[in-house]
């Protein structure tokens, strides 16, 4: 499936929302992404569209009929790119819609915004090739990589029940722990609380069971991305992985951004997909000219950590790290759909894939503090003076991502952000 470029994607194309206009906007007219909001007053959530600092009811516009996320998600692709066409349009300055859809904007301040869609699975892969290796040195210096890791796209079955939208604090996890030395283990809450930085991949159209989807119809279906944090608890991980992987240690929480950015208007922002000399190439079925042509996705990935002290200084948080998909990923989106669906597995409208973390190839591109601190080994120091190996109560940890390249607007994802709480106190 090749990207389309058109007039949606005009530099020059402003909107009659001003604020959509501005040049740090991350909602600009060339993005227009989708997601769910909902007023105090409603219990049901209403599908918006984001579009400078407001969002955009779809229903009201008189687009669509409906509230269901997922009957908008299996639009054929046709059909997805008419939409976006259509919205363009009607909000592009001068537009006759201005009056008519002035009406159905709301500040983004003044809304609940939830998950984009209803979550029904997710998959979380291990697609970032660097903090593989980084990690896999942690604990196999001499081997840091199994030998699957080149041939096969790695993933487990994550808990879709508790994934959070953006601005949601969640528990210090409890689990078991076992210590150096320790010949029993114990129920405690984790102390080793990590981030991990990802992109999430949702799933638009479905695919029967038994009906594998070829790589070359892959991204059909794709709706789009989002940014998400799939929180891990390195000390319950350690003692509990092995050998059928993450459990408790990765299922208490995980966090998604309000807004899925589209294939439509990630066209601009493709890169070739390339491998290392010396690197394997992709089995027949993981390969095609399409994807190699532009089956990698150019978004710059950043981490922002603001403690409790930060806050209540007024202190915005520091950046920790940063990092770019297109540099970090071993396999592409079309990839993770076609291996996930070999077997015959059916996908539905709203499933979520994790890329797993997305750690450049540099010490100050590490997606999470595992890497950072050198698995605890090297806390790092914080503007303030504070030091961190992992997350303490209190910190709240950002992820924020954009597309930029010039001749086209910079688009953004918004945020994806949570804050730690005290674990329970068990009464």
């Amino acid at each position: 499936m090749k990207p389309v470029i058109d007039a949606t994607h005009d530099a020059q194309r402003q909107s009659w929302v001003e604020a959509a206009n501005a040049a740090d906007c991350e909602f600009p007219i060339q993005n227009l992404p989708f997601g769910r909001f909902r007023s105090a007053a409603e219990d049901g959530w209403r599908i918006g569209v984001a579009i400078g600092d407001q969002v955009l009811d779809l229903q009201r516009t008189g687009l669509i009929d409906y509230t269901d996320m997922a009957r908008l998600m299996q639009l054929l692709p046709e059909d997805r790119l008419a939409l976006r066409r259509a919205l363009s349009d009607g909000l592009t300055a001068g537009s006759a819609q201005q009056a008519a859809w002035s009406e159905a904007l709301a500040p983004m301040s003044e809304v609940q915004l939830g998950l984009p869609c209803d979550i029904g699975d997710y998959t979380d892969f291990y697609v970032g090739i660097h903090h593989a290796t980084a990690v896999g040195k942690l604990f196999r210096p001499d081997n840091p990589l199994l030998p699957n890791y080149r041939w096969v796209p790695i993933g487990y079955h994550g808990r879709a029940s508790t994934v959070m939208p953006s601005g949601h604090a969640f528990m210090r996890p409890m689990g078991q722990l076992m210590g150096p030395g320790d010949t029993v283990p114990r129920l405690e809450p984790t102390q080793r609380l990590d981030l991990e930085l990802e992109l999430g991949i949702f799933i638009g159209r479905p695919n029967p069971m038994g009906q594998p989807i070829p790589i070359e119809r892959a991204e059909q279906h794709v709706f789009g991305l989002t940014l998400f944090n799939d929180w891990s608890a390195r000390d319950i991980q350690a003692w509990e992985y092995q050998p059928l992987g993450p459990f408790l240690a990765k299922n208490f929480a995980s966090t998604s951004s309000p807004w899925m950015i589209t294939l439509e208007a990630l066209a601009p922002f493709r890169k070739a997909f390339t491998r290392a000399a010396g690197e394997p190439q992709p089995l027949p079925y993981l390969d095609n000219d399409d994807d190699r042509a532009h089956g990698a996705f150019d978004v710059a990935l950043e981490v922002w950590l603001q403690t409790a002290a930060m806050r209540d200084a007024g202190h915005a948080g520091d950046r920790i790290a940063s990092s770019n998909f297109a540099d970090a990923a071993y396999w592409t989106v079309a990839q993770l759909v076609t291996h996930h669906t070999v077997g015959g597995c059916a996908l539905s409208s709203g499933d979520l894939f994790g890329s797993g973390t997305l750690s450049g190839p540099l010490p100050a591109q590490a997606g999470s503090l595992l890497e950072l601190s050198q698995g605890g080994k090297r806390p790092i120091t914080l503007s303030n003076g504070e030091q961190r190996t992992f997350l303490l109560d209190g910190d709240t940890i950002t992820l924020r991502g954009h597309c930029q390249r010039g001749g086209y607007r910079r688009i953004g994802f918004g945020n994806c952000s949570a804050t730690v709480l005290p674990a329970p106190s068990g009464e």
